[in-house]
């Protein structure tokens, strides 16, 4: 009998729940028995991520945004920091500030945070204490540029991937090339073997976001990782400011925590 690989992918077929479903020469692996339901809690889980723009259609409120999708709208300047407790209030002037509205939710360096007051030009968020050790928040100076993105509407177009604006860890820049008009930035992240099984790693050609920005991964190692740097995406996010030892926000593809929490869970 030849025995499947540990992978969580599956045909349609392979999961109808009819008896002694027979699959040639192969022996189903007992992940994928009709006795067990997370396969069809991913298929869910898929479909409505594919099916969005549906969705969106069919429940009608034009207001309904989602998620964040990678793509920088413009860089906010840094107009003020006041410390309350363990919470920091930053506020932020931009193009679209006219356009805002409390309660919005906006990606900071690609932290989600929500904007809780409205002045003469000017937007403030708050951060946690939670935030700011997970996140380089806490090492904001007034009059430095934070990468931002309004949340995308759900039949918006996804031009990035999948970006839930919160912030797994922080990752040091080690190295920066220049490729003849590009750039080839090199980052170095703290490795948890644990986090790591739960999809917290990168992997060549897949997706990261590096302070808000949606990047493709190449050379990945166990604990860093190179991104290329067009000249447009330099330019117009803070990526021009990023220099050997500065410190940005990594959030890892929630695709592949999904599919390592399933393999876990199916393991089991």
């Amino acid at each position: 009998m030849h025995r499947y690989p540990k992978t969580i992918f599956f045909t349609l077929k392979e999961l109808i729940p009819i008896e002694n479903l027979k699959m040639g020469l192969c022996e189903k692996p007992h992940f994928l028995k009709p006795t067990s339901t997370y396969p069809y809690l991913f298929l869910i889980f898929v479909s409505i991520i594919i099916n969005i723009p549906i969705i969106y259609n069919v429940i009608g409120h034009k207001s309904i945004e989602l998620m964040f999708s990678g793509i920088v709208e413009e860089t906010a300047k840094l107009v003020d920091i006041v410390k309350e407790n363990d919470n920091v209030h930053f506020t932020l002037t931009c193009s679209f500030v006219n356009d805002l509205k409390i309660d919005q939710s906006i990606s900071h360096n690609g932290v989600c945070l929500t904007v809780v007051d409205l002045k003469e030009g000017n937007y403030t968020v708050t951060a946690m204490r939670e935030t700011l050790d997970r996140s380089n928040l806490g090492l904001l100076k007034v009059g430095e540029l934070v990468n931002v993105e309004r949340s995308m509407k759900m039949n918006g177009r996804l031009d990035g991937h999948i970006v839930q604006g919160h912030v797994d860890q922080t990752a040091v820049c080690t190295e920066i090339k220049d490729a003849n008009g590009s750039w080839y930035f090199t980052f170095k992240y703290k490795f948890d073997k644990e986090m790591a099984k739960r999809g917290y790693f990168t992997v060549d050609k897949g997706s990261v976001t590096i302070n808000g920005v949606s990047l493709t991964v190449c050379e990945p190692t166990e604990d860093s990782f190179t991104v290329a740097i067009i000249p447009y995406t330099y330019e117009y996010t803070n990526f021009h400011a990023i220099q050997v030892g500065g410190v940005v926000n990594l959030e890892f593809d929630i695709i592949g925590k999904y599919i390592s929490r399933l393999q876990e869970l199916t393991a089991e």
